[in-house]
């Protein structure tokens, strides 16, 4: 046999093997990183959407919570995993923030995007019996008196916050607490005058008329509070808010990545996927590949203007 033909052998071989390999995947079960502690609104967007996918990719994907560093401890592990398609991770909007504040070492780059699954709006929240009834309502009384008004803070530094005193040139007395499910009773036990959560995380107190809403960060109304103007309706042009993806090893090779992003469009397309975010008034966003990483790319430019 001549070294010509021997080596054409050998190279149809390496492609009828690699083509092998692409068509197999996945032969195992996947892992899933989820940053954030099991039962929050992250771990349960996570293990519905894997559970939705796993029939789709014909393997079972687990959960693993790998917590700390408001979420730079479970992102900074799975960005550091095997680039073979067998440990994703959510990726949320902390992975935009964390790198540009020094705390956290890796960054968006470091993941290839597969899909955003997630986006939703901040609200302004206040108790029902409030004195405000719009936005401009808190926004006069915080620039008659700077530091007068209380803002129970679901993060430190809390970007929503950020974003209106900088588009408003008004300083609110920000309050830190742990989370949504902190910040809420301290709204409604005024121990403080306001907050800003996500519609899902204060979907059942506004249902039953425990807590007003000024407005919603978005660009448009959202279906699940369509009474709630935007805050761009009532001359506050101020949009921002929080958002989930999936990401991957930044080395994972191009075949796994289109074959995770369809079964993520299937499993979002799915009835079970679309009813629990419904029931949780959480909005399905999906952007593909490219545009999840532009997304990305702008949402971190955006940020650095606030942090930097």
């Amino acid at each position: 046999m001549n070294k010509l033909l021997k080596a054409v052998m050998i190279s149809a071989g390496v492609l009828v093997s690699a083509t092998a390999v692409a068509a197999d995947y996945p032969t195992k079960n996947i892992r899933l990183v989820v940053p954030f502690g099991a039962g929050g609104g992250t771990d349960a967007v996570g293990r519905t959407l894997a559970n939705s996918a796993k029939d789709v990719l014909g393997q079972n994907i687990s959960i693993m919570n790998r917590t700390g560093g408001a979420g730079a401890v479970g992102m900074s592990f799975g960005a550091q995993q095997r680039a073979d398609g067998y440990t994703l991770t959510v990726v949320t909007r902390e992975i935009t923030s964390l790198p540009q504040m020094g705390l956290m070492r890796h960054s968006a780059d470091d993941f290839r995007l597969i899909r955003m699954v997630n986006l939703d709006p901040a609200v302004v929240l206040v108790a029902a019996d409030s004195p405000y009834n719009s936005i401009n309502d808190l926004i006069a009384d915080a620039k008659k008196e700077p530091g007068k008004v209380k803002f129970a803070s679901t993060a430190a530094p809390n970007f929503y916050l950020m974003a209106l005193e900088q588009d408003q040139d008004i300083k609110l007395n920000a309050i830190p607490y742990n989370g949504a499910s902190e910040a809420i009773p301290a709204v409604l036990g005024n121990h403080t005058d306001v907050t800003m959560v996500t519609p899902g995380e204060a979907i059942a107190q506004l249902r039953s008329g425990q807590l007003k809403a000024l407005g919603v960060m978005s660009e448009k109304r959202i279906a699940f509070i369509e009474d709630v103007p935007t805050l761009k309706e009532q001359g506050v042009d101020v949009v921002t808010g929080t958002w989930r993806g999936i990401g991957a090893p930044k080395n994972t090779p191009d075949h796994i990545i289109e074959k995770l992003g369809a079964a993520f469009d299937k499993a979002m397309a799915s009835e079970e996927f679309k009813s629990f975010m419904a029931t949780g008034a959480m909005s399905i966003h999906n952007l593909n590949a490219e545009e999840f990483t532009k997304f990305v790319y702008e949402d971190t430019q955006a940020l650095g203007s606030l942090i930097n």
